[in-house]
């Protein structure tokens, strides 16, 4: 019994052409790979960061300011033939100005709020935003945020607001406490008209 050479050479190129097309890829993806004895971390777009806003700020600006000037313009004209005349001017002139001014400011804000992570840059910086609002007997509270983070800032996946960049915090209050502290229509209008 012999055998036709053409059997094996057809099972021969079959194989090389499934071999082509099925590529096998690896199970590593660096991308993507992460350690099971590392810290759970947000690193990818839709990952969550909680972000601990700890915010002081404070300025302080004084200024004293003095100024003298002292001017003087004298005339004086004396003549001795008959009759006797004289004549005399003088001029003078004092400016003072003295002027004092001082201005502080002083805010702390310190919140929690989990943002999103919305894509990664090239360089592996996270663009993160989020807002939460909270609600108390009809006092609402709306806090934003949106900025730039590095991953070796984040730690236990919670960051700084401290440690963000180019960050853009937000604080509004809205309700019966935030309506008292604004000054009525009527004074906004007298303001607006210069009085």
């Amino acid at each position: 019994m012999t055998t036709h050479p053409l059997p094996k050479a057809l099972s021969a190129g079959l194989l090389l052409l499934v071999a082509h097309f099925a590529a096998g890829e690896s199970l590593y993806r660096e991308d993507g790979f992460r350690s099971m004895v590392a810290d759970v971390k947000a690193y990818r777009p839709g990952d969550s960061l909680t972000v601990l806003i700890v915010e002081n700020a404070s300025a302080q600006s004084s200024t004293d300011t003095s100024s003298t000037r002292d001017q003087a313009l004298g005339y004086d004209l004396n003549f001795t033939p008959s009759p006797p005349t004289s004549r005399s001017a003088a001029v003078k002139t004092n400016n003072d100005f003295d002027s004092q001014g001082s201005t502080q400011r002083a805010g702390k804000f310190l919140a929690q709020i989990t943002v999103t992570v919305l894509d990664v840059a090239a360089n592996g910086e996270l663009r993160v935003s989020g807002q939460q609002m909270l609600e108390i007997n009809n006092e609402k509270q709306h806090i934003k945020l949106e900025g730039r983070v590095r991953p070796y800032d984040i730690s236990g996946n919670s960051v700084l607001s401290t440690r963000l960049a180019d960050a853009k915090i937000s604080y509004l209050g809205d309700g019966d406490l935030a309506d008292r502290q604004r000054p009525g229509w009527w004074m906004r209008l007298l303001t607006w008209l210069g009085f």
